[in-house]
């Protein structure tokens, strides 16, 4: 509908209709105007999968939804790397929500993974802001190339469970738009998604849903976004507060009472109906997107999106180990499965992502009654106590088997949307098994089917780890392809798997004390800690293994030396050397050798996924702006890119960097600087002007020479103060200062060299 007409359609409602519309009419639908022809339409909880609940409501999964097909979540999609199989997904999801009448499906969820103890981490995409909007932005296209709209959640700093419905996250601005906002800020602008969702918790004191610099002066005004803000399920606090910062929608139906509030604030003058009149339209603007693009004939095709999952998660699988080629196997080996997860795999988490899957295909199914296979549960993690009887089972099979592939991971109870982990263990009587059975066999490989990064004590008495994340109901079928060969993994882990917890970035505050966290890791999270500070880890974030091999040469770039307003162009030759056909994730890290803030020391600024037959080569190109170079700079509220010496990096995962080149960027434009008495010398020196200034007004002062002024106690040395130690004082010396150690100077001449510096 065109503007006009929705105007003209909203200049005919009363005042209590329009503030209706500003609130659910249950808990998936919003409220229609039958008058005046106006439909409800149906939202309905995703990202991995449809969960449409017909009957009986709810926001946690406990009800019972319509069948459907079970997608790997985010935690796995983002392994994939892959734009290519997050739009899939997207563009699969938007087929089935115009099947079953779905105008828009909540999510993705982009939250950053902040402490790997999140409990909702499994629905998350990464640590990097770049890999979460990335992927968010493929998704977000699939989806809206189908006429359907998404709701990228949770808006914004909800990194933990813990009191997630009342906690404040306390951040900087640098923190803030470096990192959290930076997960949205790109898939804002590149897929204009129809509707955001704010999150439960406050920022910085305020609650999302009222916190009008988020989601008016940067969402709309900075960013550009064009659709309607619709609370989180039960997260208003304040309905005339949150509808004028610019929280459009209120989900789910509040049965009236806020509606009334909305209606009073008007008639009292609290609030201009024009703001009332501009939500509505919003909110109608994609109402009518979708129902005038919606597709009678669409079918919901269960069976081709099962392979659709099944193909999303192969290219997901993360290898971790691979000791002696272990993997692949043959299918002429006798192989040992053990593990519950083999015959019933976990492959979503609880809450309200919880789909109710058509089918799921465990790797026991998936092996068609191989008779090489022989399976044994081992244990039973229901309650994690050691099942003696079942552990002896297993024990026995891995002895009569030339392998054993031992399925585990983290229960349901271990991880889940409303409560956080306590700790990174896997439950006792699973790492037990493996270490009983690594005890008696050789030749073990361990599957992982888990949400966040876990612990693994076994680790070096195994010979192979794949982790397949929780990949949805075809994970067995896509596990055993890359068991057996089928597929080559090309998964790269989104996250860093730490050694302890206590390693973590947040481990000392993370979840906070009286309702507030406190985010004093900055903008070290994640691999940009662990880089930074040589800490060693069990895995590093973008780590991944092959079946093949694959070298990295001919690093060029298409200038030696950049203005901030320039583009570079950086290109680089990835060769399969290996005998079979694989993909590699080709990551791009940019390293600030000169700078002046503190920064960390790498920080991945492109990737690209590229396939290679054997003995293939392919050339890889990236383009750079200034902001793959830039931090933001809390002086100017803006993002800024210094002058000086920037080394790219191209490397298999943040630990590990291949081929190296250095690039000169001069920036264009300069801070402005406001000097007073208290303003250092260094400060001064460092500033073209500032050293130029300084020199004209004080050289004749100290008579000629601002660099050989030196203070010396006697001539013998022992006492003396050299030049090194001398420049290194001066550096830190305010302006205020040079009153007491340079003789001959006066205030005036100080005030002096202040307005000239300032002038």
């Amino acid at each position: 509908m065109e503007p006009k007409e929705l105007k003209k359609l909203i200049s005919q409602m009363t005042l209590d209709e329009k503030a209706g519309l500003c609130s659910g009419a249950d808990f998936w639908s919003t409220k229609g105007i039958e008058r005046l022809g106006i439909p409800s339409v149906t939202v309905s909880d995703g990202p991995h999968g449809l969960r449409k609940q017909k009957d009986a409501a709810d926001h946690l999964g406990i009800n019972e939804s319509i069948k459907a097909v079970c997608f790997p979540a985010g935690c796995a999609v983002a392994a994939s790397f892959s734009r290519e199989m997050a739009r899939l997904l997207g563009e699969t999801l938007g087929e089935e929500c115009q099947a079953e009448d779905v105008s828009v499906i909540l999510g993705p969820a982009m939250n950053i993974k902040r402490s790997p103890l999140c409990g909702r981490n499994f629905e998350y995409y990464s640590e990097d802001p770049l890999v979460s909007s990335e992927m968010a932005t493929a998704y977000i296209n699939g989806v809206q190339s189908k006429y359907v709209g998404t709701s990228p959640k949770h808006f914004m700093a909800n990194n933990q469970e813990y009191h997630r419905m009342t906690s404040s996250s306390i951040m900087d601005e640098r923190t803030m738009r470096e990192i959290y906002l930076a997960s949205f800020e790109s898939m804002v602008k590149k897929s204009k998604p129809w509707t955001i969702m704010n999150s439960y918790n406050r920022l910085n004191g305020t609650y999302m849903c009222e916190n009008q610099e988020m989601l008016t002066d940067v969402l709309r005004n900075q960013w550009g976004f064009d659709g309607y803000v619709m609370t989180d399920w039960g997260a208003m606090n304040e309905r005339v507060a949150a509808l004028k910062a610019g929280c459009e929608l209120e989900m789910p139906s509040s049965a009236g009472v806020t509606d009334a509030e909305i209606v009073s604030a008007v008639k009292s003058g609290e609030l201009d109906e024009k703001v009332l009149d501009e939500a509505v339209f919003r909110i109608l603007n994609i109402t009518y997107r979708y129902l005038e693009n919606r597709d009678g004939k669409a079918v919901l095709n269960l069976y081709s999106g099962h392979d659709i999952a099944r193909k999303i998660e192969e290219e997901s699988i993360v290898l971790l180990k691979n000791e002696e080629n272990i993997l692949p196997l043959s299918k002429k080996m006798k192989v040992a499965f053990m593990g519950k997860y083999a015959s019933n795999p976990r492959y979503q988490g609880g809450g309200s992502s919880h789909i109710n899957s058509f089918r799921v295909e465990s790797a026991v199914e998936a092996s068609d009654e191989n008779e090489q296979i022989i399976y044994a549960q081992g244990y039973d993690d229901a309650l994690d106590e050691i099942n003696e009887q079942m552990q002896k089972e297993a024990i026995e099979a891995a002895k009569n088997a030339e392998v054993a592939v031992v399925f585990a991971g983290l229960p349901d109870s271990f991880e889940s949307e409303g409560y956080d982990r306590k700790h990174l263990r896997m439950p006792k009587c699973q790492n037990r098994l493996i270490e009983e059975i690594a005890a008696v066999q050789p030749n073990v490989v361990v599957v992982l089917h888990n949400g966040a990064p876990i612990e693994m004590p076994w680790i070096d008495q195994v010979k192979g780890v794949l982790e397949v994340y929780l990949g949805g109901q075809a994970v067995g079928r896509a596990t055993w392809n890359v068991l057996y060969g089928e597929v080559n993994p090309s998964g790269r882990l989104p996250e860093t798997f730490p050694l302890r917890l206590q390693d973590t970035p947040c481990y000392l505050y993370y979840g906070g004390e009286n309702d507030e966290s406190e985010y004093r890791e900055g903008v070290f999270v994640g691999y940009r800690y662990y880089t930074s500070k040589s800490i060693e880890v069990l895995f590093p974030f973008g780590y991944g293994l092959s079946y093949t091999t694959f070298t990295y040469s001919n690093l060029k770039f298409d200038k030696t030396s950049m203005k901030s307003s320039e583009k570079l162009k950086v290109t680089v030759d990835v060769t399969n050397t290996g005998e079979r056909t694989g993909k590699e994730v080709v990551q791009l890290y940019v390293s600030a050798k000169e700078s002046n803030v503190i920064r960390p020391v790498r920080e991945l600024r492109a990737f690209e996924k590229v396939e290679l037959c054997p003995q293939e080569t392919k050339q890889v190109v990236f383009e750079l702006d200034v902001r793959a170079f830039a931090y933001w700079d809390v002086r100017i509220h803006d993002w800024y890119a210094e002058t000086g010496e920037y080394e790219i990096q191209l490397g298999k995962d943040a630990s590990h960097m291949i081929v190296y080149g250095n690039i000169h960027l001069e920036a264009e434009g300069n801070i402005p600087k406001v000097y007073t008495l208290n303003s250092t010398l260094g400060e001064i020196m460092a500033d073209s002007k500032g050293r130029a200034v300084f020199g004209k007004i004080m050289g004749s002062i100290m008579g000629g020479n601002t660099e050989e002024t030196q203070m010396k106690s006697d001539s013998q040395g022992e006492g003396m103060m050299n030049q090194e130690m001398f420049t290194a004082m001066m550096e830190g010396m305010p302006l205020r200062q040079m009153l007491s150690f340079i003789p001959g100077i006066q205030k005036e001449t100080i005030l002096e060299l202040i307005d000239a510096l300032n002038g």
